[in-house]
Parts: C-alpha cells; sequence; structure tokens
C-alpha cells in the first residue's frame, strides 16, 4: 500500500511540474501556430509536439493526459473546488468538431504551401520560453480560464472530454495500436475478485463506469488516461497496469 500511495504522489508531483511549466511550454500546445507555420511550409514545435503524442500513444496511450498534462493539472486542483462526476459526456464529440477541420487545414496548408519546406521548433517565438510579454501572459490566463472554467461549471476534467484538441491524436493512435495489436501499456482485471464496491468509478478522475468495465473484463476506454486510480485505490487490487497485446 505505501508504493501505491507513492506512485500517486509522485504522479501528482509531475502534474504539478507540469503545471509550473505551463507558462514555458504553451506554444508548443498552440493549435493556432501550427496552422500559421503550415501556412507557410513550417513545421512548428507545436506540430512536432502532436506528431510526438500521436506516437507516443501507439505504445502508452493517454498516459501523458493522466501524468504530465498541464491542462489535466489544472483540472485536477479544480476537484477542490467541483470534484462532481461527468456523467453521459454527451458533448465528447465535439473535441472532434475541433480537431477535424484544425487537422485538415494544417494538411491542406503544408501542402498548399509546397510540402514540408522547414521545420522550426521555435517558430514565431522570442525564446523556448512561451510567455515572455505582456501579451503572452494575456492569451496564457485566457487559455488557462478556458481550462479550468469548465472543470469547476460541471465537473472533472470536461475539458479533457470535449474540447481537448490534443486528445485525437492520442485516441487515434490507441486504437491503431488495438488495430494491430502489438505490445502497449494499458490496464487489467481480474474479474472474479471485485467486490462491487465502487470505488474504481468513484475515484476516476475522467468519470469513467471503471466497475462496469471490470464486470465485463473490457478495460480499454478511449477516454482513459491510465493515471492509474482505479489501480491504486482498489481495496481488493483487482485492477493492474499490464503491458500486453490485445483488448
Amino acid at each position: 500500500m505505501a508504493s501505491i500511495k507513492t506512485r500517486q504522489r509522485v504522479r501528482n508531483g509531475v502534474l504539478l511540474l507540469f503545471f509550473l511549466l505551463f507558462p514555458v511550454v504553451l506554444n508548443y500546445l498552440s493549435p493556432f501556430l501550427s496552422v500559421l507555420g503550415a501556412s507557410r511550409g513550417i513545421i512548428s514545435g507545436s506540430l512536432l509536439f502532436f506528431a510526438l503524442l500521436f506516437v507516443s500513444s501507439l505504445l502508452l496511450g493517454r498516459a501523458y493526459c493522466g501524468w504530465a498534462c498541464p491542462g489535466g493539472a489544472a483540472q485536477e486542483m479544480s476537484k477542490l473546488v467541483n470534484d462532481r462526476r461527468v456523467r453521459g459526456r454527451r458533448l465528447d464529440w465535439i473535441k472532434y468538431l475541433i480537431w477535424v477541420p484544425w487537422f485538415a487545414a494544417t494538411l491542406f496548408l503544408l501542402i498548399r504551401a509546397g510540402g514540408t519546406l522547414e521545420v522550426q521548433p521555435l517558430y514565431n517565438m522570442d525564446s523556448f520560453v512561451s510567455v515572455s510579454s505582456a501579451p503572452m501572459y494575456i492569451v496564457y490566463f485566457i487559455v488557462l480560464a478556458a481550462i479550468i472554467v469548465p472543470a469547476i461549471a460541471v465537473g472533472r476534467r470536461t475539458m479533457c472530454h470535449s474540447f481537448c484538441w490534443m486528445a485525437p491524436f492520442m485516441i487515434l493512435g490507441r486504437k491503431l495500436r488495438n488495430l494491430i495489436r502489438w505490445p502497449a501499456l494499458r490496464l487489467r482485471a481480474e474479474t472474479d475478485r471485485c467486490t462491487g464496491c465502487g470505488t474504481c468509478t468513484r475515484n476516476c478522475p475522467m468519470s469513467l463506469e471503471v466497475q462496469e468495465m471490470v464486470e465485463k473484463s473490457r478495460m480499454e476506454n478511449s477516454e482513459c488516461v491510465l493515471c492509474g486510480q482505479c489501480v491504486d485505490n482498489c481495496p481488493q487490487g483487482v485492477i493492474r497496469y499490464s503491458f500486453s497485446r490485445g483488448v
């Protein structure tokens, strides 16, 4: 149990670190810079990062969301104000409505510009630190409000579910790895040991019906961020991490 508690302390510490680094990395998460760079035939730092998210998801799923995302960290801190589970998640489709035209526009602009002409990780940036001027502080606080306000108004990780422009990269990578069935990080459950206490469901920051997933012996869910809360809070040790094949 001590090691379990340690793992979640480590996760919380890592999330806090990346939240504090949010002003540094903000531009690397920017969909706007991706489009702006593509219009000039430039692959920006943000587009490189999105590609890295896709590649990482082939092995780690959405672990970035649960362990290292500054926006995810801000939303988990928002639970101090509103820890309501987001049930139904009828607006999850909105993130695809955002992602599809944005990504299509980025590809179109790159092609129209003559393909990949140049790679500039610091494109349109004065330095590697994103928030380095007064106008950028305004942008930073607007972005932060757009992440925190939905979590406070609606509930746990609302931004992750409905509005995140990065999530589809990892969801698509996760679906690809499941289709090919190569070894990757995932959750496994020993269904016969489950007592139905519901602790896993109550602790899930993504408001997933984890107990139902355990009962059906199907732990794969595109909204799971592999944070390990269900693993570490189950009193019977039913759920565990696994690096294995298949769904």
